[in-house]
């Protein structure tokens, strides 16, 4: 563990002052004659505003507050009604980009997302536009490369952007690509015309906590002359995998990574509708535009966005210090090691990467009935092939062992 330029614990009390304060600095529709803006504070005969209460709770203040983050925060104006909570969210882009995933000071642009699925989108959409823009490309020239195991937002990228997408074949039992697989697939692509690559790596899959070797992506592309641009699909394991190891090149240290997405609202306990988009400053134009009534303009996919979610990732971060966060991984990473240890004991097949908290059990040795009772997710509904558990805060040693005493009885 190193030490964080941004990334600091704080108390309960300070947390609050910084938030309040936030909120000061943005716009009050009932104090202020603001007659522009087509929205306001919720809906107060709806949504409870009472003043003893919200007092005391600066997340549920900033959702009635209401503020809208619309366009890129981290770079040039943005709307200035929001300045106070866009400065938070500008916050948590630092921690993220520079104490997580070890950019530099402003290196890095980014915002927060809607989740995964919308980062890695915006990723994809700015690479798209950056061959278009400066090689002149065609669409049937762009080409996603990325494993097998990829997350779905992949095929709905290729889908929405008209580029086409390989798939590089992995090893079933060890969930890892080779550098055979990655040039099959770059050949192929090749093969359909293909000229200009934008390569997703995974840092722990949704399904199976996988990581994918970056290091035999750059090198075969460099070894096809490919020309490429780099995201690291983070979602899952964005507030994890950094913490659980120390050797680790999926980050912004890699000279080679241009982006990365993360989820706040799987590790990191957020919302839900709460992603984080971070890229290398330069790159966000790409997906510019041109909104003219925004000040700032738009570097977005989603436009509208509530500052709300970026206070609660903000307040998470802090409550927690980097080395309470560490703390936290290294619990569940111990949790995790127990349960595959009894599943060795009860002769179950399972895959699990040794940094990642996601163990992924063969189906033949789980019943539908148990999987069923215990909310194990299927790697697809229709026959099976996996079920995964997920070591989360939740999920106990006691809890852990009741599953495992459904397994002992079925033997």
């Amino acid at each position: 563990m190193s030490t964080y330029t941004y990334w600091k614990k704080l108390k309960q009390t300070e947390i609050q002052q910084h938030v309040f304060a936030a909120l000061d600095q943005n716009v009050n529709y009932r104090e202020q004659n603001i007659l522009g803006i087509p929205a306001s504070h919720l809906d107060d005969k709806v949504f409870s505003q009472d003043e003893a209460f919200l007092k005391n709770a600066p997340f549920i203040s900033t959702m009635v507050q209401n503020p809208n983050h619309i366009g890129c925060h981290t770079l040039g104006h943005s709307e200035p009604f929001f300045a106070g909570t866009q400065q938070i969210e500008k916050d948590v882009i630092d921690i993220c980009a520079v104490d997580i995933l070890k950019a530099e000071p402003d290196t890095c642009d980014g915002y927060i997302a809607s989740g995964g699925t919308e980062a890695n989108i915006q990723a994809i959409w700015i690479y798209r536009n950056y061959y278009q823009t400066e090689m002149g490309a065609q669409n049937n020239e762009i080409s996603i490369i990325c494993s097998a195991d990829s997350h779905y937002s992949m095929d709905k990228a290729a889908n929405l952007l008209g580029i086409q997408i390989h798939k590089v074949a992995l090893d079933t039992a060890v969930r890892s690509i080779t550098a055979h697989t990655i040039k099959d697939a770059i050949s192929t692509a090749k093969n359909n015309g293909a000229k200009y690559f934008i390569v997703v790596a995974n840092m722990m899959t949704t399904m199976y906590g996988s990581v994918d070797d970056i290091d035999a992506y750059t090198a075969i592309l460099a070894e096809t002359n490919s020309p490429f641009k780099l995201h690291v699909d983070g979602a899952y394991g964005g507030f994890y995998f950094p913490f659980s190891t120390e050797h680790n090149k999926l980050n912004f240290a890699n000279e080679h990574v241009s982006s990365v997405t993360l989820d706040a609202h799987k590790m990191a306990q957020a919302p839900y509708g709460t992603g984080i988009f971070l890229a290398r400053k330069g790159l966000i134009a790409y997906a510019n535009t041109k909104a003219g009534y925004v000040e700032g303009e738009d570097y977005t996919l989603i436009g509208s966005r509530s500052g709300a979610n970026a206070v609660a990732v903000w307040m998470i971060l802090v409550t927690n210090g980097p080395f309470g966060w560490f703390e936290k991984v290294y619990i569940l990473q111990k949790r995790t090691e127990w349960m595959c240890q009894k599943l060795k004991e009860h002769g179950l097949k399972y895959y699990r990467n040794a940094y990642a908290n996601i163990i992924t059990l063969h189906a033949e040795g789980v019943s539908p009935e148990v999987a069923h009772k215990y909310g194990l997710v299927p790697d697809k509904h229709a026959n099976p092939s996996w079920y995964k558990i997920v070591i989360m805060e939740h999920v106990t040693l006691e809890k852990l062992h009741m599953l495992l005493a459904e397994f002992e009885n079925a033997v």
